[in-house]
């Protein structure tokens, strides 16, 4: 089991809550996929296809989503 790292989805602002969504989103590429040689043996695929672009931000906005909900959007 990996150390824990993830303590709380609370953020002080949206940047800071953006930053943990782009976090969530490599980590969860990392769990997926634990070796980094195939990684960087795959990352010229990806890197330069639109399809794939577009789905990593697809990822990175449905965590933005989640942070922002336990963040009650930072309303004060």
């Amino acid at each position: 089991m990996p150390d824990t790292w993830l303590t709380s989805l609370i953020t002080a602002t949206p940047q800071e809550g953006f930053e943990l969504a782009i976090t969530l989103s490599r980590r969860g590429v990392k769990y997926t996929q634990p070796d980094t040689a195939v990684l960087h043996k795959l990352r010229p695929d990806y890197a330069n296809d639109a399809q794939s672009l577009t789905a990593a931000s697809q990822v990175i906005a449905i965590n933005f989503q989640t942070v922002a909900a336990a963040n009650n959007y930072w309303r004060k």
